[in-house]
């Protein structure tokens, strides 16, 4: 019996080092190297109550204008001031600090106040609202305390982390916790690729830094998940490696300059994947291109399956906007696609990523109109009717939509339905062969059958021309 419990404490000293090497016995030696560099952010929006107006003309316009200032109440017109807190960090001693752009956005007022207790007020240099981010200027009478960026792509789920900031317009507050989870994706934007952690993160921490056990800024706090407001042990970090080429821009141009490609991407699903034979998903799927973009001058077409940029795999189609944000316009890059199961590789030089044109576009997607009574053929779960000028005039079909099979109706709970097909929506290919009519998605259909085969790639258009991929059954 001895001789077991000895061998079983040589055991747990010898475990016992690979568990404690992450575990500091304290944070304070860390909070008093890090803590002078990260601010409060006070943000003041300054909006002008309108006056009363009365009727022009009147020969009473002078009096009543008169009685009016005399009379009006302190607060009734003049400008009205609402102020928002938040935190930040300096990144570099001359007087740059980091913060999250929903702390500042809209003010007219900012204010950094530090650690000792002084202010000052602050320029806007640049923000970027999708990767919620921001940078200000203040102009200091000393070297500021400084922190650097770590690289967030080495940080591990279980490592330590240290949150600094000013919740609840607290003041400077010191909370630690594990990351829980890498690239959360929480619907917040485009970019989405946020550090789950669990160190506590509550209002008024926005914009304040998350640092390693280095004392490097891995991630920027940006959010929480909470039913009650405050922490609940789920808040999320934008990451170094996301935030660091957006400042970098803010500061070098006062702001974002993304790369762009000119396609439209979609997720490769399971029945997609099938359909091109690529075995499982992975990749993006082009589902359409801008004939003056990049893509489509490096000859990439519809049904191409992205699963290489610049020397980076692309695992899904929500990893890729993310890395081509990143990459520099005019760069020149190797893009490797799939098609018909054979790799090719094409050279494009990126683009800048027009974010107005793509605002507009949205705006200008019309509504369907309401399908007519029957239709001419039914295949894929569909009833399908030509692309005539009235049914185009019907369904506010425009000139992009070359030719296809307008789609009237969908049968309820079919796999179209679940793929969210819709009235108004145009079949304009079934296995990259082209749609012209309806007879033709039926005769795709049938001959798809006869080769025993299961699923339809099928290529739809919206009104305005904008298409995606769906495997639909042919059975």
């Amino acid at each position: 019996m001895k001789l077991l419990a000895a061998a079983l404490a040589g055991l747990l000293a010898l475990a016992a080092p690979a568990f404690a090497r992450g575990a500091p016995e304290t944070f304070a030696d860390l909070a008093d190297q890090v803590t002078p560099a990260v601010v409060n952010i006070s943000a003041t929006q300054v909006e002008e109550k309108k006056a009363e107006k009365l009727p022009p003309g009147g020969q009473l316009d002078d009096m009543f204008e008169e009685f009016l200032k005399r009379h009006r109440q302190p607060n009734g017109g003049g400008p009205r001031r609402s102020t928002s807190l938040g935190s930040g960090f300096v990144i570099d001693s001359a007087g740059i600090v980091v913060t999250n752009n929903h702390v500042i956005a809209d003010a007219n007022e900012i204010e950094v106040i530090f650690t000792d207790g002084s202010k000052l007020k602050a320029e806007l240099v640049g923000k970027d609202a999708k990767v919620d981010v921001a940078v200000l200027r203040v102009k200091p009478a000393k070297p500021l305390a400084s922190v650097k960026f770590g690289d967030s792509d080495k940080a591990r789920v279980g490592d330590w982390v240290m949150a600094v900031g000013n919740p609840f317009a607290l003041g400077g507050t010191v909370t630690a916790g594990i990351i829980s989870a890498k690239n959360r994706d929480i619907d917040s934007g485009p970019y989405d690729s946020f550090i789950q952690t669990d160190a506590a993160i509550n209002k008024g921490n926005s914009g304040g830094p998350l640092f390693n056990m280095a004392g490097e800024v891995v991630g920027i706090n940006t959010a929480i998940l909470s039913p009650t407001g405050g922490s609940i042990g789920i808040g999320f970090a934008t990451p170094a490696a996301t935030a660091q080429p957006v400042i970098e821009q803010l500061l070098k141009f006062g702001e974002t300059r993304r790369g762009w490609l000119g396609v439209r991407i979609q997720k490769v699903d399971d029945g997609i994947a099938e359909s091109l034979g690529l075995g499982k998903p992975r990749g993006a799927l082009i589902s359409g291109l801008d004939e003056r973009g990049p893509s489509a001058k490096a000859g990439f077409k519809a049904g191409d399956v992205i699963v290489s940029f610049d020397g980076k795999p692309v695992p899904d189609a929500h990893e890729l906007p993310k890395i081509v944000a990143q990459t520099p316009v005019g760069k020149d890059v190797d893009i490797v696609v799939v098609r018909e199961g054979k790799e090719l590789t094409r050279k494009v030089t990126l683009g800048r990523l027009d974010e107005s044109a793509i605002k507009q576009a949205k705006a200008d997607d019309p509504k369907p109109a309401a399908p007519p009574a029957g239709a001419a053929v039914k295949a894929l779960g569909l009833e399908l009717a030509p692309l005539d000028e009235s049914m185009r005039a019907k369904f506010q079909v425009k000139d992009a939509v070359k030719a296809g099979a307008l789609i009237v109706r969908v049968t309820p709970d079919s796999p179209a339905a679940e793929q969210k097909l819709a009235p108004g929506e145009i079949v304009i290919e079934i296995n990259r062969t082209p749609v012209a009519r309806p007879e033709d998605v039926d005769a795709q259909v049938k001959a798809l059958r006869a080769e025993k085969k299961k699923t339809a790639l099928v290529l739809i258009a919206n009104g305005q021309g904008q298409a995606r991929f769906v495997a639909l059954p042919v059975d």
